[in-house]
């Protein structure tokens, strides 16, 4: 179950760092329009950056086998699965670290979800 909260924190880690490029993408007027706004693309960047340190934090506990861990970083990592997808159509450039973050929020999705995974989390 190791690698559980191995790639949980790399999850969290690539979501952190996508928020902050996006905060480093505040003077490119194409990428604010592409979001609708300013204030999108803040807010995008702000959720990106804290549902990557939750997820980050987590990680502890699901390698203690935490199922409110389990469910908490199940439901981060949907909402990462959909902030990247919406990302890397929105992204101008090649957004190579969007589709990464996409795969690693998928395999862990169904890493946590494996039967070994759910005897791990429910004893």
């Amino acid at each position: 179950m190791t690698i559980i909260g191995v790639l949980a924190f790399i999850a969290g880690a690539l979501d952190m760092i996508s928020g902050v490029i996006l905060l480093f993408l505040l003077p490119v007027q194409d990428v604010v329009d592409g979001f609708g706004g300013t204030g999108q693309l803040i807010a995008a960047a702000i959720g990106s950056i804290v549902v990557g340190l939750i997820t980050a934090v987590l990680a502890g506990g699901l390698l203690r086998g935490s199922q409110a861990a389990r469910l908490i970083v199940t439901v981060l990592q949907v909402l990462s699965l959909i902030g990247s997808l919406f990302l890397a159509v929105a992204y101008l450039g090649f957004p190579v670290g969007e589709w990464i973050g996409v795969a690693v929020s998928v395999l862990v999705l169904i890493l946590l979800w494996t039967p070994k995974s759910s005897t791990f989390f429910t004893r």
